[in-house]
């Protein structure tokens, strides 16, 4: 059975048990489904209703255009709340190879090293997945149901949490690399993610604790 499956409560049970899988990484995809979750409760809660119906054409069709990527958005992250669990196969296998003969250790170690590009392809998907959500969160919290702001900060709050773990994952992963210019590249969108992410973070609670 799928990770993504299981009550909660066995999820939970699997993560609080000495197996390695399911960890972090599959933690921060589901932190970000539900934080896009919260955020399309907010939708549901307002599109249709009177307030909604007040609005400029323009904010309708921006908060209805992001309120069906939102849906997406949850897809993808309940896809990765498995996929990150496999994404470190390549690495353990490798790690396996035999490594009797030069060759075999130079065939090994080019194996691990591909192994974990693989392994933090995952949790930067997931990274920009989550970093996505914070965007389309922007027209939730400032035009989205009153009564339902505080779930705005809560999804803006897993979103990013989300966002950071999953940077994490990348970051143990690149620590293993070699390839100074791959390091390079993905430093770079490492940093590029976090900064807007957080930067989106705090503008959306700003909003939300004005409301409150």
């Amino acid at each position: 059975m799928l990770l993504i499956e299981k009550s909660l409560k066995d999820y939970v049970a699997e993560v609080a048990s000495g197996a390695p899988v399911p960890g972090g990484g599959s933690v921060a995809a589901l932190a970000g489904s539900l934080g896009a979750a919260l955020t399309s409760m907010v939708g549901n809660l307002t599109i249709g209703r009177k307030g909604y119906i007040e609005l400029d054409d323009e904010i309708k069709k921006e908060m209805d255009d992001s309120f069906e990527k939102i849906q997406k958005s949850i897809e993808v992250l309940n896809g990765i709340v498995d996929e990150d669990s496999k994404a470190f196969d390549k690495v353990m296998e490798a790690f396996k190879m035999p490594k009797e003969t030069e060759e075999e250790k130079a065939k090994r170690s080019e194996a691990i090293q591909e192994g974990y590009k693989v392994a933090l392809q995952v949790p930067l998907r997931c990274a920009e997945e989550c970093l996505n959500v914070l965007r389309l969160q922007k027209v939730f919290a400032e035009y989205g149901n009153k009564n339902a702001i505080s779930d705005v900060g809560v999804g803006a709050l897993l979103a990013a949490a989300a966002l950071e773990s999953a940077l994490l994952n990348v970051r143990i992963n690149l620590n293993g690399i070699k390839d100074v210019e791959f390091k390079k590249k993905i430093e770079e969108k490492k940093a590029n993610l976090m900064n807007e992410g957080m930067k989106l973070k705090d503008q959306w609670m700003k909003i939300v604790y004005e409301k409150i």
